[in-house]
């Protein structure tokens, strides 16, 4: 295990403690350090409260909880706001908020009269309960950082992303990363200098939370396996419908890749009969039964040695932004 810089401090003041959505994700990052997850017991009233008790001693140790606040997203926001109040009533030095998948990221302005910022709500919440800082990965928006008034670590995925595709480069053959949307450019163009493919961009319009229509597309993917990369799929319209603009413009081949399976509503049900041959997402949210009509497709990768690292650099106050220097940024 490589960790750059700096020599290791002993892992005795550190713990990582998992909610019940991201078990499995803490087990392979916490594989990565050499540890194994801190003990917790966490269970609902029959009222849906949510309680959580400490097993072992934290005391004036440098805690860290990882849980994404997907679906079920408000029973687990409230399960890492009690998990956090907890940590900081135990006396744990520090606590960081380990969020993979950040749930209400898409709330983040008002782009119309009477709305709330629901992500900044959320970050207010977060930072309320006692957190000491945030690690994430993939925000929907960078400007999220801003809403914490509390350090927040962003991380990106495109180091797992990139090292399984230019693992596979020969097969892809002659390839077109295309973004499904004029806000993801940045990421696609950096991933198509990467692997040595062209650029396409499809604008599109959202017409309601559920609905997307998709305009033009600007490039050529005619005769070339198209490649396209979002931060997340959540009802899938967007994706489905890129694909089938892609395909009526002469493309051979469609893989879609996103950090988030949010795969909400009807996704699966659109991506199983479209034409996306693979799609490839990080483990950020727990896939489960309910993509069982998408197995053959679905690809997942694992994030879990980039949170460790990053846990580790964090507990041993070495620098973050070294993890990415051979790759792409976040998302702008």
């Amino acid at each position: 295990m490589n960790h750059g810089e700096a020599q290791p401090d002993t892992n005795s003041a550190l713990k990582i403690f998992s909610g019940r959505t991201s078990i499995e994700l803490t087990t392979r990052l916490c594989a990565h350090l050499s540890m194994t997850p801190g003990h917790v017991r966490i269970e609902s009233f029959p009222d849906g409260e949510t309680f959580v008790k400490l097993e072992e001693d934290v005391r004036g140790r440098d805690c860290f909880v990882v849980l994404s606040t997907c679906m079920p997203v408000n029973d687990n926001l409230m399960e890492l706001m009690v998990f956090i109040d907890c940590l900081r009533r135990a006396s744990a030095r520090r606590v960081t908020a380990v969020i993979p998948y950040f749930g209400y990221a898409r709330q983040d302005r008002k782009d119309e009269g009477r709305v709330p910022i629901t992500a900044k709500l959320v970050a207010n919440l977060i930072t309320s309960s006692g957190a000491d800082r945030v690690l994430a990965i993939d925000l929907h928006a960078a400007q999220i950082q801003g809403f914490f008034d509390l350090p927040v670590d962003h991380l990106s995925a495109t180091p797992v992303f990139a090292e399984y595709f230019m693992a596979r480069r020969k097969e892809l053959g002659e390839l077109c990363l295309v973004s499904p949307d004029v806000g993801n450019v940045k990421v696609a163009e950096a991933f198509a200098n990467l692997l040595g493919g062209e650029l396409a961009i499809i604008n599109k319009r959202r017409i309601s939370g559920s609905e997307i229509t998709t305009g033009n597309l600007i490039g050529s993917v005619k005769g070339k396996t198209v490649l396209m990369f979002d931060d997340m799929i959540s009802t899938a319209g967007t994706v489905v419908e890129a694909a089938d603009l892609v395909m009526r413009h002469g493309a051979t081949k469609v893989i879609a890749a996103a950090t988030h399976p949010v795969l909400a509503g009807k996704a699966v049900e659109r991506l199983a009969r479209s034409p996306i041959e693979q799609i490839v997402v990080a483990n950020t949210i727990p896939l489960g039964e309910r993509l069982a009509p998408i197995s053959g497709k679905i690809v997942e990768l694992c994030v879990g040695k980039l949170l460790g690292e990053a846990i580790y650099r964090i507990h041993n106050n070495m620098s973050i932004s070294a993890l990415f220097r051979q790759t792409m940024g976040t998302k702008r």
